[in-house]
């Protein structure tokens, strides 16, 4: 792995990583603490991640938002919209309008 321009970090877990940005996020961590089921699971972390900051972790509660509400969210990008779409589509929810 090339770690000129990263500097190695451990986590409050004790897991080491090399980062090249800011981002405190722990890769290990991040995977450990991913969902094996449900919509979250089929999220990227920084968008799962930004669902969570706001107390989103039911599709009901996703339901009460627009979609440029979501998109408005840190780490949140409009890759992730067709799969919540679909999932709140497979429960008979939506978006709010």
């Amino acid at each position: 792995m090339e770690t000129s321009n990263q500097s190695l970090r451990t986590c409050s877990k004790g897991h080491q990583y090399y980062k090249s940005s800011d981002c405190p996020t722990c890769p290990t961590c991040e995977k450990e603490r991913k969902p094996d089921s449900g919509f979250l699971a089929l999220l990227s972390a920084p968008a799962r991640r930004a669902l969570e900051h706001h107390g989103i972790t039911t599709l009901e509660q996703l339901s009460t938002y627009s979609e440029k509400e979501i998109l408005k969210f840190h780490g949140m990008g409009p890759a992730s919209l067709p799969k919540l779409r679909a999932a709140l589509e497979e429960t008979g929810l939506a978006f709010r309008r």
